[in-house]
């Protein structure tokens, strides 16, 4: 009997190939493990024959042995006959056919049923790379056999085999059921489920299993083999972040509330409510009062957290008195005090308020004034933070932000222009001071008011700078042109900015900033672009919510209409992504955003608006104009739309 064919005769799967792959020989047992009938699988390559998850290592097997005369091993798995995958460690070598005096590989399963450990090593090898953990259960015996992997998963199962019974006592009660469903499963691989896990030392794990049925070796053991990781920390992180949106989330809600409230206030009475009510909750602190100047003295209420008896000694101070509080009002400049030491080190002689025995190390104010451009001091408030804590940088300044729009509302109540002078002091105080000397960036930007009714309406921009030297650009407009209008616009803006200090993804912000106006079930909606810009790059990433398209100008007059990803206007439709595009700003070139009231109107469609401003910004490259002129020239776009809408434009020209 020839030699090859000896080697066929085997009662495990083997095969004899060519050099090059090519079935020419193969028993009944590796005809049945392909799956195929014998005569199917000759002439065939044997790596087209295996699964696809299966076939580059059948095919490097049979290459090691056909390229180096060296024996070459590789642990397979094979379709099983009853859904189990039968997992085989394949040998191959090559063989001398003495018919033809030619090579031939023989490939062919060896029996490891009595190395089991073997079959098992790429199992463990896969786990602990993927920074997983494996265990084998034996449904006959019950028990389970931890195999390894992640070092951080082997703490938590410090015993090596245990009683199906013992393990399961570790399981939360309530998942119990579940770890014995997904064992009892018929499935090949199961799904993905979550177990609680109480350990010896640390307490509760949130763990995910996921199971496979393999049968060892050809004719051996059927046995159950799980995956699992934990997912603890992962779980953690994701409820402290839900944790921190949900704070986010109500910060931002809560401002916009204080900032609307602000608005609306029609008396001074009213305003003395929105502030004593909403200011030491909005920002944490533990109390607020608010001084108003009558006559060169101090007008003080106080809400809770900070007593008469502290209020008194202030009531009726003149505002040059050498203390903190008419200091701030008096020079219009905020002050925070952190500890007794730095109030006694700046104010010598104003030791009456805060009373220092209170102010001790786990007790700090911040104090900002009411004040308006050119006009005499209005007043101030004052907040006490207790039990250590610091408001940010951040915090601060938007308090700031709030205080100088209070001191509008201010003084727009006491010229009895409340509520028309009120909205057009909100819309001023939105429109922010843009950021001077970018390294290789120059920003402008133009707003005009509506030409008719109440010389309001809800456009705006915003540009600033982020803690990582990124500069966030947004130009939007609220819907209508009114008093609503404009505290709406108010809004959205300041909700923007406290979700961009803590989210930079133009995408993510506007999604946080729908979720927010759709919770509060506003009247109106409003159209945004917003634009994150990398000064050092000039890498641009930038999201829209139903807002007219971006304008791109270069030096040589050229420009293009960029219409940016995204979703719908902010404030109609819940739970809405907002996709992003990533683009780069060359040198001598400039973004131009606008609102539709520069490029849409009766007398011109927004495709023809758009290329005009876009030549008129091109034109203005080409002339070597810089951003603050270039935003004027594409002002005068407006002109040709015949449109009594307010306008905005906001250029950001790279260098």
């Amino acid at each position: 009997m020839d030699a090859l064919d000896e080697l066929l005769r085997r009662a495990d799967p083997s095969a004899l190939l060519t050099l090059d792959g090519a079935i020419r020989n193969l028993n009944a047992a590796m005809a049945t493990a392909l799956g195929r009938p014998a005569e199917q699988c000759l002439g065939r390559d044997f790596g087209d024959l295996w699964p696809a998850s299966e076939r580059m290592s059948a095919e490097s097997l049979v290459v090691h042995a056909a390229r180096t005369m060296t024996v070459a091993m590789r642990v397979l798995e094979f379709p099983g006959r009853g859904g189990a995958p039968v997992a085989c460690l394949i040998e191959a070598r090559q063989v001398k056919d003495p018919a033809g005096d030619e090579q031939r590989v023989w490939v062919h399963a060896l029996d490891a049923r009595n190395d089991l450990a073997s079959l098992l090593i790429p199992f463990r090898m896969a786990t602990k790379a993927a920074d997983l953990g494996l265990w084998m259960y034996s449904p006959h015996e019950h028990e389970l056999e931890w195999l390894g992997g992640a070092p951080a998963l082997a703490a938590l199962f410090p015993d090596l085999t245990a009683s199906l019974s013992r393990v399961m006592s570790s399981v939360h009660p309530d998942d119990r059921e579940t770890l014995r469903q997904l064992l009892r499963s018929a499935s090949a691989q199961s799904s993905w489920v979550r177990l609680r896990y109480l350990t010896q030392h640390d307490g509760w794990h949130q763990l995910a299993a996921q199971t496979r049925r393999i049968q060892l070796g050809y004719g051996g053991p059927e046995r159950i083999f799980g995956v699992v990781r934990d997912d603890t920390k992962q779980e953690k992180r994701k409820e402290e972040a839900q944790v921190a949106l949900t704070a986010e989330r109500q910060r931002a809600k809560d401002v916009a509330e204080f900032s609307s409230a602000l608005i609306t206030a029609a008396t001074e009475q009213e305003l003395q409510q929105v502030v004593l009510t909403r200011l030491a909750a909005t920002f944490g602190a533990s109390g607020a009062l608010l001084a108003l100047v009558d006559d060169g003295r101090l007008r003080v209420t106080t809400d809770a957290g900070i007593t008469m008896r502290e209020v008194d000694v202030m009531h009726g101070m003149s505002l040059g008195h050498p203390s903190p509080l008419p200091e701030a009002i008096r020079t219009g400049k905020s002050h925070f005090i952190l500890d007794r030491k730095d109030y006694v080190r700046r104010w010598p002689h104003g030791a009456e308020f805060p009373r220092l025995d209170r102010l001790g190390s786990d007790y700090a104010v911040s104090i900002m004034p009411l004040v308006e451009a050119g006009n005499q001091p209005l007043g101030g408030w004052l907040v006490t933070y207790d039990s250590g804590h610091r408001p940010s940088l951040e915090e601060r300044t938007l308090m700031g932000t709030l205080a100088d729009l209070a001191g509008q509302a201010l003084r727009r109540i006491r010229l009895q222009q409340a509520r028309v002078e009120l909205a057009t002091a909100l819309q001023k105080t939105m429109l922010p001071t843009l950021p001077e000397h970018l390294a290789g960036l120059e920003v402008a930007a133009r707003y005009r008011p509506s030409r008719h009714g109440l010389d309001i309406g809800g456009d705006w921009y915003d540009a600033f700078v982020m803690p990582d030297g990124a500069i966030v650009l947004e130009i939007g407009d609220a819907q209508g042109h009114d008093v609503d209008a404009a505290a709406f616009m108010g809004q959205v803006r300041l909700s923007m900015r406290a979700i961009a200090a803590q989210e930079p993804d133009p995408g993510t912000v506007l999604m946080r900033t729908n979720e927010l106006l759709v919770t509060m079930d506003p009247p109106r909606f409003a159209s945004c672009t917003m634009l994150h810009i990398d000064p050092h790059n000039g890498q641009v990433t930038g999201s829209s919510a139903g807002h007219v398209p971006l304008l791109c100008a270069r030096r040589d007059g050229s420009h293009d209409i960029v219409k940016l990803p995204g979703g719908p206007v902010l404030g109609v439709l819940p739970s809405m992504d907002y996709a992003e595009e990533t683009f780069t700003l060359n040198e001598d070139s400039a973004l131009v955003m606008v609102t539709d009231g520069v490029v849409e109107g009766p007398s011109l469609t927004l495709e023809a608006g758009l290329e005009r401003a876009g030549t008129l910004a091109g034109a203005a490259l080409h002339d070597g104009l810089d951003a603050e002129a270039t935003a004027d020239r594409v002002l005068e776009a407006a002109d040709a739309v015949d449109h009594a809408d307010d306008v905005a434009v906001l250029v950001i020209r790279r260098t």
